[in-house]
């Protein structure tokens, strides 16, 4: 089996890359880094079977670049992601250009990654979509994180169409929607916030990305019949 993952040289992404880089069912994992250079590095000295490819979603030649070579990938699973980074401010404080912005750089990237994964899993009769989402889209979201919730959103109901018109294909189609998790992501996260969180979880501890990962893992290896699944982990805080 061959995997893509987006952003798979740090934070949950590499502990993602871990975790499945030592299944015995899997083949090679290509993952993607942008400012992780020593971590992808590491990487691939540790684990013989996974290759980092340099794209920064800013920068349109490294994305067309990998684009083109997703083909010779030969993938079965593709892994959504990465995502640059989270505007913590109120809606009618952010300018509209961090929307644009926002979508410009990190949903449509992901679009084009996933039309050509998509392409190239029609021919082979399988393939498996994985997209990383949030507990944050469940019910009442948190005040300051609009256009970051807004972008998890939009890939929630892209998600949805994948798993519909390409089930006959033999294509599936999910997402994970963890709850908060302090990685490279969240770092700029108000300490008394974070305070806050766990207070207020019913576990009394934050999600760790190694827990994340074993969710990734099920979907790697879970039959197509399910499909178009969003599985949310958050410990029962909010139930949608």
């Amino acid at each position: 089996m061959n995997i893509l993952i987006t952003g798979g040289a740090s934070g949950l992404g590499r502990a993602i890359t871990r975790k499945l880089a030592v299944e015995p069912q899997i083949k090679k994992i290509h993952f993607t880094y942008n400012r992780s250079a020593d971590n992808a590095q590491q990487l691939e000295t540790e684990l013989n079977n996974t290759k980092g490819i340099k794209c920064d979603f800013v920068n349109p030649g490294e994305v067309e670049s990998l684009i083109s070579q997703i083909p010779a990938m030969d993938l079965d699973v593709l892994i959504n992601n990465a995502m640059l980074g989270i505007t913590q401010k109120h809606f009618q404080k952010i300018d509209y250009a961090v929307f644009e912005e926002g979508f410009r750089n990190d949903i449509i990237p992901t679009i084009r990654i996933t039309q050509e994964a998509i392409k190239l899993f029609r021919k082979k009769k399988f393939g498996k979509i994985v997209n990383i989402l949030t507990s944050f889209l469940i019910n009442r979201p948190p005040t300051g994180l609009s256009e970051y919730v807004a972008k998890k959103a939009y890939l929630l109901s892209l998600s949805k169409s994948w798993a519909v018109e390409n089930a006959d294909f033999n294509i599936s189609s999910n997402c994970i929607s963890p709850s908060f998790m302090q990685t490279g992501l969240t770092g700029g996260t108000d300490e008394r916030i974070v305070e806050q969180l766990i207070k207020a979880h019913p576990l009394k501890k934050l999600l760790r990305p190694e827990e994340v990962a074993e969710s990734v893992l099920f979907f790697v290896n879970s039959p197509q019949y399910i499909n178009g699944v969003n599985l949310v982990i958050n410990a029962a805080q909010d139930i949608g």
